[in-house]
């Protein structure tokens, strides 16, 4: 049996437990506590890409890859050239992202990591961890893992999922202009549905292309190959080129109420604990903003989950899912409002739930009224 008692365990080291552990080594109040970090992967090879915006330099920019000022939004009948002043658009590797954390972490002797796929936990005096060849005990557990209840589909509950497909292509000649972004370009759209192609050029003869859905249901493997191959020979125009590397991901986007399952031992973390903005798909800065709230709340005395989910903003992410759920065509024009008719700062203040009441009227009287009331009468009676 286990001897010693951790005072917390991180359960998944991906982008939510790293973040955590890295906000934890940060803060002198964690530096006589005993940390421990459990994942069934080494993290030891590039799995995914984030990305995300923010103003000026930041504490990632050792790691970036690349970084935009610029970005394109196409629709079916036009393009729109946007800057993303005073924002900088940027991509970190996660494999570059796993190592920084790591080296970071086993700079104290606070963490201790462990390679093992958790079987079961047990609440009792403290928490009893069995994996597949150990038992360890923790006062408290950070929890990545979605609770399968989210898979019951017994409720109400709006369940999207954003899921897509990646090349990594290298071209002999120059193909891209690496200085702007495209964020979704819907002149590729899948008949009926909400999807686009968003590239993101690191070079002149390199780009990350990812076929996207927001959909219930997945597309099948050869869909998605088929929407690459077209955008790349026949919208780019591109005939020599090779596929260096694939990325895929499915992504929930849903008001499931994931903090239901936090409880006075246990707190869920990442997509697992709501830290996903359900709209958007994006993860990385939530879960270094949410890590960080955690601290403070460990430090206050109070519930780690307290305060990390903004109901209002839940409520607005809601009905957005809910149009979408009962009308996915109606997302290229959606977002065609969004871009056109807000300037950028607006959409990613909003994105980052930095708005105030007024601001957010602003921005919701400027999208299409019909499609939303519907759903927000819908969500009310349902």
């Amino acid at each position: 049996m286990a001897s010693i008692v951790y005072d917390f365990a991180i359960i998944g080291t991906g982008a939510a437990g790293l973040h955590l552990a890295l906000a934890m080594k940060q803060d002198p109040y964690f530096d006589d506590k005993k940390i421990l970090l459990i994942d069934k992967s080494k993290k030891d090879v590039n799995d995914k890409t984030w990305c995300f915006w923010e103003k000026g330099d930041g504490k990632w920019d050792d790691i970036t890859t690349k970084t935009w000022r610029n970005c394109q939004f196409i629709n079916s009948f036009e393009k729109l050239d946007i800057s993303f002043a005073p924002y900088n658009y940027k991509m970190v590797q996660a494999l570059d992202f796993y190592n920084h954390a790591k080296r970071e972490i086993n700079q104290t002797d606070i963490f201790e990591i462990i390679t093992d796929e958790v079987e079961s936990i047990k609440c009792q005096e403290n928490v009893t961890i069995e994996t597949s060849g150990n038992v360890f005990l923790a006062k408290h557990i950070f929890d990545s893992r979605i609770s399968q209840d989210f898979y019951s589909y017994k409720d109400n509950y709006t369940r999207l999922l954003q899921h897509f497909k990646g090349w990594i292509i290298e071209t002999n000649e120059d193909q891209f202009d690496d200085s702007s972004f495209t964020m979704m370009d819907f002149s590729v759209k899948w008949p009926s549905t909400t999807s686009f192609m968003y590239v993101l050029p690191t070079s002149k003869t390199s780009a990350l292309l990812e076929y996207t859905f927001f959909s219930k249901t997945l597309a099948n493997e050869e869909d998605y190959d088929k929407m690459l191959k077209n955008y790349v020979e026949e919208i780019l125009s591109v005939k020599k080129y090779t596929i260096k590397d694939v990325e895929k991901g499915v992504i929930p986007m849903s008001n499931y109420p994931f903090h239901k399952h936090n409880t006075d031992q246990i707190t869920k973390i990442g997509t697992a604990g709501g830290w996903v903005k359900p709209s958007s798909g994006y993860s990385f800065k939530n879960a270094e903003r949410s890590s960080l709230k955690v601290v403070d709340n460990i430090k206050k005395g109070i519930k780690p989950s307290s305060n990390i989910i903004n109901k209002r903003f839940l409520f607005y992410d809601s009905i957005f899912l809910k149009v979408l759920n009962d009308q996915n065509y109606l997302g290229e024009s959606i977002f065609s409002d969004m871009y056109k008719k807000n300037d950028i700062s607006s959409i990613l203040s909003f994105l980052d739930e930095q708005t105030s009441i007024v601001e957010e009227i602003r921005i919701i009287n400027k999208f299409q009224k019909a499609p939303f009331i519907k759903a927000l009468l819908k969500n009310i009676f349902s």
